[in-house]
C-alpha cells in the first residue's frame, strides 16, 4: 500500500447525498489518480532520456578532467621540492593552486558486532559505546505505566482514506473529532 498523503478537504465541492453518488465520486477519483500516475510515468521517462543525454554529453569532459588531474598530479609529485615552500602543502601557480590534503583519521569496521566482542574479550570496554534512549515500542505496549511521566506524550490520530480500486495512490486527510 502506498504511503498515505495528507490533503485538506475542499469545502467548495457539492455534498454527496447517496451511496451511488459516493461510488461515482470514488470512481472519478480513481480515474484522476490514474491520470496523475500516467503523467508522472511520462515525466520520469522524459527525465531519464534527458539525464542520459546530458550524462553522455558530459562524459568526454569528465574523462578529460580525470586525465588532466592525473597529469598535474604526476608533475606536482616530481616537482614538490620546487613548488612547495616552507613546509606548505599548497603550490600557488599563475593559473591556480595544487594542494595535498590529509583527511582526518577514520575508523572502519568489517563487522561492528565482531569488533565489540573482541574489545570486550580484551578488556577494552572503554571503546564500546552503550546508548541509552527511551524504548518507544515498550512504552506503547504499556502506556498506563508511563502516564504522568514528564516529557512523554502518546498520540494517535484517525485518518480518512479514499482509495479507489486499481489505484496505488492514496490521499488522506486528518479526521476532525466532534466535541
Amino acid at each position: 500500500m502506498a504511503k498515505a498523503k495528507q490533503a485538506k478537504a475542499t469545502k467548495t465541492a457539492p455534498a454527496i447525498r447517496t451511496q451511488e453518488e459516493a461510488e461515482l465520486v470514488l470512481s472519478e477519483l480513481g480515474t484522476i489518480q490514474r491520470a496523475v500516475k500516467a503523467v508522472e510515468l511520462e515525466m520520469n521517462d522524459k527525465m531519464s532520456v534527458l539525464k542520459a543525454k546530458y550524462e553522455a554529453e558530459a562524459q568526454p569532459m569528465n574523462a578529460a578532467i580525470e586525465e588532466k588531474t592525473a597529469m598535474l598530479y604526476d608533475w606536482a609529485e616530481e616537482n614538490k621540492a620546487l613548488i612547495l615552500r616552507d613546509g606548505s602543502k599548497t603550490a600557488k601557480l599563475a593559473t591556480g593552486e595544487l594542494s595535498w590534503r590529509t583527511t582526518p583519521p577514520a575508523v572502519r569496521f568489517k563487522s561492528a558486532d565482531t569488533v565489540v566482542d573482541n574489545l570486550k574479550r580484551l578488556g577494552l570496554e572503554r571503546f564500546v559505546r552503550t546508548k541509552e534512549e527511551p524504548n518507544k515500542e515498550a512504552i506503547l505496549t504499556e502506556p498506563d505505566a508511563v502516564k504522568g511521566v514528564a516529557g512523554i506524550t502518546i498520540t494517535q490520530s484517525e485518518m480518512f482514506v479514499a482509495k479507489p480500486f486499481e489505484s496505488e495512490i492514496e490521499r488522506a486527510i486528518p479526521v476532525k473529532k466532534k466535541a
